[in-house]
């Protein structure tokens, strides 16, 4: 009886994750109702948020290394739904990018704010921050170029 009803479980759960990988783009966009982002509402992918940034490269031009950069990336959502920013990573730990803790709203912008710390790095940087939102497409990125030359 046991190992029957171990059986079940496993199958239903193997079918759950099968059914969850097999949803559309258009079943996976979401937005986060209040605080709780395990309750989504589904939204279509034409009434989806939709991130554009103001400049999606910064060039910090030359500096000296061990020197920190913070640049504040400006976003707009020009979709019809509140854009919730989930994540937001970078290539190595020496770049710290900060989301935004509230939705925003359609028409609304916000901020995804980067410092680079040069500390142990030379020559010419291209740092990735990767954002990841309830936006159409899901996944953004912007980068911090520029050069680290030798202290003096």
């Amino acid at each position: 009886m046991k190992k029957t009803f171990i059986l079940a479980i496993a199958a239903l759960s193997f079918a759950a994750c099968r059914n969850a990988n097999n949803q559309t783009s258009e079943t996976k966009s979401t937005v986060s109702v209040g605080n709780d982002t395990s309750k989504t509402a589904k939204v279509a992918p034409a009434d989806a948020p939709v991130i554009v940034f103001e400049r999606d490269i910064y060039d910090f031009g030359k500096i000296e290394q061990g020197e920190k950069v913070k640049h504040d990336f400006k976003l707009k959502n020009t979709g019809k739904s509140p854009l919730v920013v989930s994540n937001a990573t970078a290539t190595c730990g020496c770049t710290v990018p900060q989301v935004p803790g509230a939705p925003i709203l359609p028409g609304k912008e916000g901020i995804i704010s980067v410092v680079f710390n040069s500390e142990g790095k030379m020559g010419m940087q291209d740092k990735v921050v990767t954002i990841t939102s309830n936006a159409n497409p899901e996944v953004a990125t912007v980068h911090l170029v520029g050069e680290v030359l030798a202290k003096k």
